[in-house]
């Protein structure tokens, strides 16, 4: 081979894979998923691998649970075709975030009653979240196009006793 030649092809990897599982505060996944019924089953799947992969398998319960009430939320009100999760764990916490296309309402009274739809449509996510010791919310989206950003902040010491008898998330 010529000099030329072996200057425009690729070069083989020889690096190995890491075989150590990834650690939990290298944990940041997003993914973009239909706005369909479905999505809620394939989020939960997703979490589920990511927080096992990643050790975090003790908080996998609640953390389950809170994307599929932030997911199926996403979905009801949007009036794109997607929406966007992302999984992030730091400090000690997993922070869920769902990004969905439905704009904030620039009237006062659409907009409270607007919020309380949602809010009633998170009953469940609220009671997890506070089961856990965690936080919250949803507000307007600062990222071009606009729509809602719905969140939860799961601390990994109130998540891990969720559902456990007689830790006191139950």
């Amino acid at each position: 081979m010529t000099t030329a030649a072996l200057a425009i092809t690729c070069p083989l990897s020889n690096d190995l894979l890491p075989t150590a599982p990834p650690e939990p505060e290298k944990l940041a996944y997003s993914l973009t998923l239909p706005a369909a019924p479905t999505s809620a089953a394939i989020a939960r799947a997703a979490a589920r691998t990511v927080l096992r992969m990643h050790g975090l398998h003790d908080v996998t319960d609640a953390a389950v649970q809170v994307v599929s009430e932030l997911t199926s939320c996403a979905c009801r009100f949007t009036t794109a075709d997607d929406i966007y999760v992302s999984l992030r764990y730091r400090d000690g916490a997993l922070r869920v975030i769902l990004y969905d296309a439905h704009p904030r309402h620039a009237h006062p009274r659409l907009s409270a009653a607007c919020d309380a739809r949602r809010r009633a449509t998170l009953r469940v996510l609220a009671c997890v979240v506070r089961a856990c010791q965690g936080n919250w919310g949803f507000d307007a989206a600062r990222e071009p196009g606009g729509g809602t950003r719905l969140w939860a902040v799961l601390p990994r010491s109130g998540a891990r006793t969720y559902g456990v008898p007689g830790g006191g998330c139950e």
